[in-house]
């Protein structure tokens, strides 16, 4: 219920008592429910001398919503825009006192009930607290107004879309009976149908007594003139006994007239022709726009005959249902629920597990679904067979006449399809060479391979070349047109392959004990090493290592050898270095003077030294010169110029690699140029 303040409630409930609309109330009228709601145009005012009590129904806006706003004694209004613009409106109260409300939607390809859910059918409102007019003005400042006595009583033109549907409620909110005058004007928009009423086809009905008119366009319920004398067949006698529009007994408009003759017409050609009735108009649009005199349509009156069936709608990928169509309308009940109205015939037996109506409306329907006890998936022609059903008759047409037993007609099945695929490998020591086929088969025409994501080809067959290891993910897709299906495999490249691979530290000390870790990948049968000490092994783990260097430092290959089955190897060789001595110790003098002998003073031999810090010291305590790498060396410069000939401190920090002791210790050294 709409609220528009703490006070003003108080004040509407003693002011009114129980004449205010407190709980919803169902609206019968019509108009008064979106479902039926009044067409109108641009071109006359409409008038509703009073209002009928009832609604309540909460009403969603996406800017009002402090309170719920409901649909209080409301009247809808619908209409289709055909040119696009801004839509102006004016409702004048025929009593200053009333409140009247209003919103508009846009309710195009909708439900019209929609509205009381979607907020986003909304586009424009006004819910102001002020009696009087109400409606746009284009000197509004907002699409909405929501509650109170401080919003304006005129919202903004909203812009509607040419082609589109919308529905303007109108709602009552002083609960008085007074009516109100609605006026389109001041907008941009056309909202008035242009289109001449015209007469678009003619049907006759079972028996040849009701013909059936369809219209360009929604006409006035209330200018058909009910004795049927808005029309005449000119070329034979047949006295027309009534006509009624379709949907007329609960809305105002409709573009379907049921035109009944007073006696069965016989077999043969009947025109039918507009004329004014006796009610001193020919049919009227929304816009009052008549239909024009004159106008004729003909119609072919066969003899009854019974209804075949016309087609069946095309099949799927294993349909577990097939849906007939009937060439004119059958009634409902003479459908045999069991499905056994019906046989199929073909390339494989099929069995029937019931029927049923598709859109059974007025007790007659033109589309039957047989479903089946089990898919269909062998492909072939299939025929659809009419015959007497457990309920003792076939199909019966309005006309009461049975489908003749034997009434039939053929369809296409189609196989289903298997994208399962094989695949072989052919190795080599340095690629593996792998082929995937589909077998193809029952109408397949497509193939999608992918690889990881990727389109790799598109035909029943495709091979690969890997020359890296890791795992492989192929899918295919394949198709007849009709039916699709997937696989997917993952496998391993590199079944045959192998790799040399192992673990070695980066230097050894003499008298170190050196192990190696193999990390070879593949299927190695064989390791062949060669440790450049004068060992070798073939053991997957070798023995412990030791080594010794005559030089400084020497540098010595380790090779290792894998082998396959198949006589596939691989090898690496990786080094390591091996110093004559592991003794840290500081120079106690040093030359830099280019000529390759002590030109650096450095911690030799530091390779088992951890968090190692030295530095350099002048005379003066001054530090000229640091580092914790042992392998950064001082050539006897500072800042990039050489210092004098002296004797220097140095300071060596380090943690024993063996023992994990920490280390200091201090000196000096002499630089001599």
């Amino acid at each position: 219920m709409k609220k528009r303040t703490a006070t003003l409630i108080l004040l509407v409930i003693l002011c009114t008592g129980s004449a205010n609309l407190l709980a919803q109330v169902t609206c019968n009228t019509p108009g008064q429910n979106p479902t039926s709601a009044f067409p109108v145009c641009g071109t006359s005012v409409f008038i509703q001398s009073s209002v009928n009590l009832c609604g309540g129904r909460v009403i969603p806006n996406p800017k009002c919503n402090s309170f719920p706003y409901d649909d209080r004694n409301p009247y809808y209004y619908k209409f289709t825009c055909f040119e696009s613009g801004t839509l102006g409106f004016t409702i004048t109260p025929n009593n200053a006192s009333s409140d009247y409300d209003w919103q508009v939607f846009d309710i195009t390809g909708r439900n019209p009930n929609d509205i009381f859910t979607d907020v986003s059918l909304t586009v424009a409102s006004n819910w102001s607290g002020n009696a009087g007019e109400t409606g746009t003005s284009t000197g509004a400042s907002s699409l909405h107004e929501c509650d109170g006595f401080s919003t304006s009583k005129y919202s903004m033109l909203p812009t509607i879309t040419k082609g589109r549907d919308y529905l303007l409620m109108i709602s009552h909110f002083t609960n008085t009976q007074a009516g109100y005058k609605l006026e389109f004007k001041g907008g941009t928009a056309l909202i008035t149908d242009s289109t001449l009423p015209q007469m678009k086809e003619l049907k006759v009905g079972c028996g040849g007594t009701q013909f059936y008119l369809k219209l360009n366009k929604k006409m006035k319920c209330s200018s058909i003139a009910a004795d049927g004398s808005d029309w005449e067949f000119f070329n034979a006698n047949v006295p027309i006994a009534s006509a009624v529009g379709v949907g007329c007994l609960n809305g105002f408009d409709t573009d379907s007239i049921i035109i009944t003759a007073v006696n069965p017409v016989p077999a043969g050609t009947f025109a039918l022709r507009s004329k004014k009735g006796k009610d001193g108009n020919t049919m009227l649009d929304v816009c009052d726009a008549p239909l024009p005199e004159g106008q004729t349509l003909v119609v072919n009156v066969l003899p009854p005959s019974p209804t075949p069936i016309d087609s069946i709608l095309k099949v799927g990928c294993k349909p577990s249902e097939l849906e007939l169509v009937m060439k004119d309308p059958i009634q409902c009940n003479s459908i045999a629920a069991d499905g056994s109205d019906f046989t199929i015939t073909g390339p494989a037996a099929v069995s029937i597990a019931g029927a049923v109506q598709a859109n059974c409306s007025g007790g007659l329907v033109k589309n039957i679904r047989i479903q089946l006890a089990s898919p269909l998936q062998v492909a072939g022609t299939y025929t659809i067979s009419v015959k007497q059903g457990n309920d003792g008759n076939t199909l019966i047409n309005q006309c009461s006449l049975a489908t003749p037993v034997g009434n039939s007609k053929t369809v296409v099945g189609y196989d289903t399809v298997s994208a399962r695929f094989s695949y072989s490998v052919a190795s080599s020591c340095t690629a593996d060479t792998v082929r995937f086929v589909n077998a193809g088969g029952n109408g397949i025409n497509s193939w999608k391979w992918t690889e990881d994501g990727n389109t790799i080809s598109n035909s029943p067959a495709v091979q690969r070349v890997y020359t890296s290891n890791g795992n492989r993910t192929i899918i295919l897709e394949v198709s007849n047109g009709i039916c699709t299906d997937s696989a997917i495999q993952v496998f391993s490249t590199a079944a045959t392959r192998v790799k040399a691979a192992f673990d070695f530290p980066e230097f050894a000390c003499p008298n170190d004990t050196v192990l190696f870790a193999d990390k070879s990948t593949g299927p190695v049968v064989a390791w062949q090493w060669n440790f450049g000490n004068g060992f070798t092994s073939t053991l997957k783990n070798p023995p412990p290592q030791y080594f010794s260097s005559a030089a400084a430092l020497s540098s010595i290959p380790v090779k290792l050898v894998v082998y396959h089955a198949n006589g596939c190897a691989d090898s690496v060789t990786n080094r390591i270095q091996v110093p004559n001595n592991c003794y840290i110790a500081v120079p106690s003098g040093f030359t830099p003077n280019g000529d390759g002998l002590n030109d650096y003073l450095y911690p030799l031999n530091a390779w088992k030294a951890k968090e190692l810090h030295f530095r350099v010291y002048n005379r003066y305590g001054q530090l000229i010169w640091e580092t914790r790498d042992w392998t950064r060396k001082w050539d006897g410069r500072m800042n990039g110029k050489p210092l004098e000939t002296g004797t220097y401190v140095w300071m060596l920090e380090y943690v024993d690699g063996d023992s994990g002791k920490k280390v200091s210790q201090k000196g000096t050294t002499v630089l001599i140029r």
